[in-house]
């Protein structure tokens, strides 16, 4: 019963208004952790309030395995649905102590005080924090606060958990170490979980598929490894990992995974590129990790550095290709060998995906 299946769902926000969600599919599988990922705005909140219930759908169907949660004319309310829910900002109870905010779910569904202490400890323990059920939400660190909202959650034993941007209130050291709590809880709980970030490091670092939203739509869900790799829209490639886009033509036949690909000032590169992809206008999509100087007599293009920072164990260079200025690469350098802002260097591409064009 853990399945959620999100099938044609639409939603906006006034008649006139555009759509916040629109007409957006998606199947998270048993026990999957699939993150929804896209700027602010996107409507990848208003999509976990769908599922929550907080919100109706317009159009379309929400399902928990073959159980029918919201579709149109039919509505389950949030508490009735089963599913648990990690808040940005917490949502706990300053009144209570930890135990109270732990339990509290389990009062309200009528547990037994003997059971549910039961319960509150056990969540407690597994989360890192035996011993300080007596402890006031105020004594607690922003880490802390969170492993008692994750706590709460985990109590209530929910085949489907959604976080809505669980880490965004804490800072970078905090945030790697709730990462290791997500996810071993959902390592031990096998629970379906729904994550909701505009973070791709922690998409990457945590799912087994990657939602990508868009304008209210998913523009592409597959596994974090292959939206890096083979992003399947500009907008894709361009909110997952830093990628430079420069206007290309895909000039030949499809080979052995590649395509010959021309670029304005006449250079032929080849990339990988979809099965499916026509010959004709696309866009190349160059990873720092694609890019290198190139050598004397090989192929390679004409582009100006315009900053050279120092990352640690590497110089990211910052180049914009002279056939189009306005675009940007990054490439990886060592620090002893960094060309220097404002100078002239041929780049030569090690590898490269040709991603579709909109027009």
């Amino acid at each position: 019963m853990a399945r959620l299946t999100i099938e044609r769902v639409s939603k906006k926000f006034g008649a006139t208004a555009t759509a916040a969600v629109d007409d957006v599919s998606l199947t998270v599988g048993d026990g999957e952790f699939v993150a929804i990922l896209g700027p602010s705005g996107c409507g990848k909140t208003t999509l976990l309030r769908l599922v929550a219930g907080f919100e109706t759908v317009d159009d379309g169907e929400i399902r928990f395995g073959d159980v029918v949660a919201s579709g149109r004319g039919h509505h389950v309310p949030p508490e009735r649905r089963g599913v648990g829910i990690v808040f940005q900002n917490y949502a706990l109870w300053p009144h209570m102590d930890v135990a109270g905010n732990v339990g509290y779910p389990l009062a309200v569904r009528g547990f037994k005080r003997r059971e549910r202490a039961d319960k509150v400890a056990a969540a407690l323990d597994l989360i890192g924090l035996a011993g300080l059920g007596r402890r006031r939400i105020a004594e607690l660190s922003g880490g802390q606060r969170q492993r008692v909202a994750l706590a709460r959650c985990l109590v209530m034993e929910p085949a489907l958990v959604l976080l809505d941007e669980p880490l965004a209130n804490l800072d970078m050291h905090l945030r790697a170490s709730m990462l290791d709590e997500f996810d071993e809880f959902h390592r031990r709980t096998g629970a379906t979980m729904l994550y909701v970030t505009h973070d791709q490091g922690e998409a990457m670092a945590l799912a087994d598929r990657i939602a990508v939203m868009e304008a209210g739509r998913i523009v592409q869900a597959a596994a974090p490894h292959a939206i890096y790799r083979e992003p399947a829209t500009e907008a894709a490639a361009r909110f997952v990992g830093r990628c430079g886009l420069v206007p290309a033509h895909v000039a030949g036949p499809f080979r052995d995974g590649r395509v010959p690909v021309r670029l304005s000032d006449g250079t032929v590169l080849t990339a990988r590129a979809a099965a499916a992809q026509p010959a004709g206008p696309a866009l190349l999509c160059l990873r720092p990790e694609d890019l290198r100087l190139a050598t004397e007599g090989e192929a390679g293009f004409r582009a100006i550095v315009r900053r050279a920072t120092y990352q640690g164990g590497h110089i990211a260079v910052e180049l914009a290709p002279e056939m189009h200025p306005d675009a940007l690469l990054l490439m990886h350098s060592d620090p002893g060998s960094a060309p220097e802002p404002g100078s002239p260097v041929r780049l030569a591409a090690a590898d490269g995906w040709v991603v579709p064009r909109a027009f």
